[in-house]
């Protein structure tokens, strides 16, 4: 592996103009074909092999075209506290504001709330349906305005008027302020790290060329757009931290005499490595994504693992050819100036002093460390997921405002009706047998309401409407579902006739318990499988079981952070979180994925270097040592990078990015800071020569990739091609 890296990198720098050229037809030939990709088409939110999910196809087969793709809006009327929205005055608002709205284009229907029975008991919420005749992404804008100014109109008549549904929602968000304050952060920290400007840019260059690429190559794949938030931010962090690696070796390779193309083709046979590495456990764990069985969870985790992909590419091909182009601008000052650049001294860094520090204390420091993060995790037990709707959107939006006035209106379970569908072909008597479902749900505890049984035109399935007590996101909902279904078992039994429950609050409910149910198959297959990456990368047995290790306890401490902020309110009003409450149930399997790829990526960047030393005949603890002195400067800077771009998605609106932004910036801190740069080399230390154990018939079996470059250097100081012989450290194999 390093022999050929080498070999490409030393390529890429001699052959620079045509790398450059070629990265540059690439990302015009993937913005061309973004541009002119038709529109991706938004296939909804599916999820095979759910009850609620059979109803809706059901609903679809036995009422064709009764379920419009077309986009709606409920608009909702308040009157002033101590008066009615059905007073004459307030009627007339109501009746002139729905008319103006029905008027407007692309409306299929807007109904009345007086004549659809739409009013509040109380009088004094009313409600009015609008129905349009294309989906949400294809409304003009002379839709949206004509929606928006009859609200205007009837909150300067004097009512409350807010609105909901998908015609109101806006698209995901794919960036903002906060994230150019997240790149400006990274861009800071590069200068400092290298204290050259031409060597902080690079990286930017090279994250940006293949974030460019990647999110361009998704949109030209005609997939939707909201699988694009993940591969923002992982391609982002990902491309900069990568490149980063490379350089600082680059950086490193020329202080110790190389001419540049020589160091081009070292620092990618040695960190390129790493960085291949690296880069495909990121991959793995977002492929693996697929394992939960939810759609949109498959797609956003390939399009991220694409952008990984092409990242990886640029920091192997593209960064060389730059460097080939300014190849002294990107060393510090003295080692420009100085003719020979291995004379240039430097005090001992940071990462070495501490590395030292903590293996004269190995047990202390591993226990602290790990003691601390379960203090940190210990909120993570109070863990409840679910999938929120407008309840969970920022009080200033008028769909959160729409949702607590109809909730204050007609009770909290208005906003999250159960649609039960009634499939009667295998009874005798259609209409008894719904007449009876209907019964039964009426007498259910927590339901205050069924709407009467409509059929179709078929006359053999019916569906009927039960409005729960309690709010969509609320336990008693999730019993209420569960006690639905196994009446409808009884009713299979007594009558033939199959009762399946659906609507969105159900949905949402099968989604969670899905996701839930996927969470230990995930992690089995995906720590499995980069277990086993890591295994064939150090050759050592206890090395990636201290790493995975080391990754459930920084992913238990991010749980932790999020369920004190999102769910016990803890700095939520610091922080924007508008609604505290059950935390988003795909956001355990995400952060998972992506927190376990990253938490890869330094494990690989910072013990190569430890085992590095170890192969060339240092001792255990000597060896951290040196691994810290060429790698611990790099790795912070890059974890510090990666919290700013994570950290930038905080102040976003959508409480799923928000949440993901927090939990991912919490995890790397955790991960780079503690376990990684203490928990590691704590355990390294105690484990002495044990750590590199390994036993000589899986020795054999597995392949030597030389990812520390040990063969390569070999190689470089015969002056041969020939491949080299076994290590040097036998008991590095046993």
């Amino acid at each position: 592996m390093a022999s050929l890296l080498y070999r490409l990198g030393r390529l890429s720098f001699r052959q620079r103009r045509y790398f450059a050229f070629v990265w540059v037809v690439l990302l015009a030939a993937c913005a061309l074909m973004a541009a002119t990709a038709p529109e991706a088409e938004d296939a909804g939110f599916a999820m095979p092999g759910t009850e609620s999910q059979k109803a809706f196809d059901l609903l679809d087969e036995r009422f064709p075209g009764g379920n419009s793709e077309g986009a709606d809006a409920r608009i909702v009327f308040a009157a002033p506290d101590g008066q009615k929205v059905t007073a004459a005055d307030h009627r007339a608002v109501v009746d002139k504001a729905v008319d103006e709205v029905a008027a407007g284009p692309q409306v299929a229907e807007a109904q009345n709330p007086f004549t659809a029975d739409a009013v509040s008991k109380d009088g004094t919420t009313a409600y009015a349906t609008v129905t349009y005749a294309a989906p949400s992404e294809e409304l003009s804008e002379a839709t949206s305005k004509a929606l928006m100014d009859a609200v205007q109109d009837g909150r300067d008549a004097g009512l409350t008027v807010e609105v909901g549904g998908s015609a109101v929602d806006a698209g995901p968000e794919l960036g903002g302020i906060t994230e150019l304050i997240g790149i400006g952060v990274a861009a800071i920290v590069l200068v400092i790290t290298f204290r050259a400007l031409v060597a902080a840019g690079l990286p930017l260059l090279t994250a940006l060329v293949g974030l460019g690429a990647g999110v361009c190559a998704i949109i030209a794949a005609g997939m939707s757009t909201t699988t694009i938030t993940l591969a923002l931010m992982l391609g982002l962090a990902v491309g900069i931290d990568y490149a980063l690696f490379i350089l600082s070796r680059y950086r490193t390779e020329r202080a110790e005499g190389h001419d540049a193309e020589e160091a081009v083709g070292r620092a990618v046979g040695t960190a390129g490595s790493a960085v291949v590495f690296a880069g495909a456990t990121v991959v793995i764990a977002l492929a693996g994504l697929a394992v939960a069985g939810v759609p949109m969870l498959t797609d956003m985790g390939l399009a991220a693992a694409g952008t990984v992909v092409i990242a990886v590419l640029v920091a192997l091909t593209l960064l060389p050819a730059l460097l080939g182009f300014f190849p002294r601008a990107v060393l510090p000052r003295a080692h420009r100036t100085a003719r020979h650049p291995a004379a240039v001294g430097a005090k001992e860094p940071a990462g070495s002093r501490w590395a030292r520090f903590v293996v004269r204390r190995p047990l202390a420091a591993l226990l602290l460390s790990v003691v601390g993060l379960g203090i940190v995790a210990v909120p993570a037990l109070d863990l409840q997921l679910t999938l929120p709707g407008d309840e969970a959107q920022p009080t200033s939006t008028t769909q959160r405002r729409a949702y607590d006035a109809l909730a204050d209106g007609f009770g909290p379970g208005f906003n999250g009706p159960l649609t039960i569908v009634i499939d009667t072909r295998q009874a005798d008597d259609a209409k008894a047998v719904a007449a009876q479902a209907r019964k039964t749900l009426s007498a259910t505890d927590g339901i205050v309401e069924v709407s009467p049984v409509m059929f179709n035109k078929a006359e053999d399935t019916a569906v009927v409407t039960a409005v729960p007590s309690t709010g969509p996101s609320a336990t008693a909902t999730k019993d209420l579902v569960k006690t639905i279904r196994a009446e409808a078992a009884e009713l299979k039994t007594a009558t033939g006739a199959s009762m399946v429950v659906t609507g969105q609050t159900a949905m949402n409910i099968d989604v969670s318990n899905k996701v839930t149910a996927a969470l230990l198959p995930y992690l089995a297959v995906v720590v499995g499988l980069a277990v086993l990456l890591l295994l064939v990368v150090f050759r050592s047995i206890l090395v990636p079981i201290k790493a995975a290790l080391g990754f459930l306890l920084s992913v238990a401490a991010a749980f932790g952070v999020i369920v004190a902020v999102f769910q016990w309110g803890w700095l939520a009003d610091l922080l924007g979180v508008a609604q505290t409450g059950p935390v988003m149930s795909m956001m355990p399997i995400f952060l998972i994925g992506v927190v376990f790829g990253l938490a890869m990526d330094y494990e690989v960047f910072l013990v190569t270097r430890i085992r590095e030393a170890y192969v060339h005949g240092e001792e255990p603890s000597q060896a951290v040592t040196t691994g810290f002195r060429h790698s611990a400067r790099v790795v912070v800077a890059a974890a510090v990078i990666m919290i700013a771009v994570f950290a930038g998605f905080i102040g976003m609106t959508d409480s799923m990015i928000k949440m993901l932004g927090l939990g991912l910036a919490s995890a790397v801190l955790f991960d780079a800071f503690v376990v990684r740069m203490t928990i590691v080399p704590a355990a390294l230390a105690l484990l002495g020569h044990s750590a590199w154990w390994l036993p000589r018939r899986l020795g054999k079996v597995l392949p030597d990739l030389d990812i520390e470059g040990e063969q390569l250097s070999r190689r470089l100081r015969a002056g041969t091609d020939l491949p080299a012989q076994a290590p040097q450290r036998e008991s590095v194999h046993g």
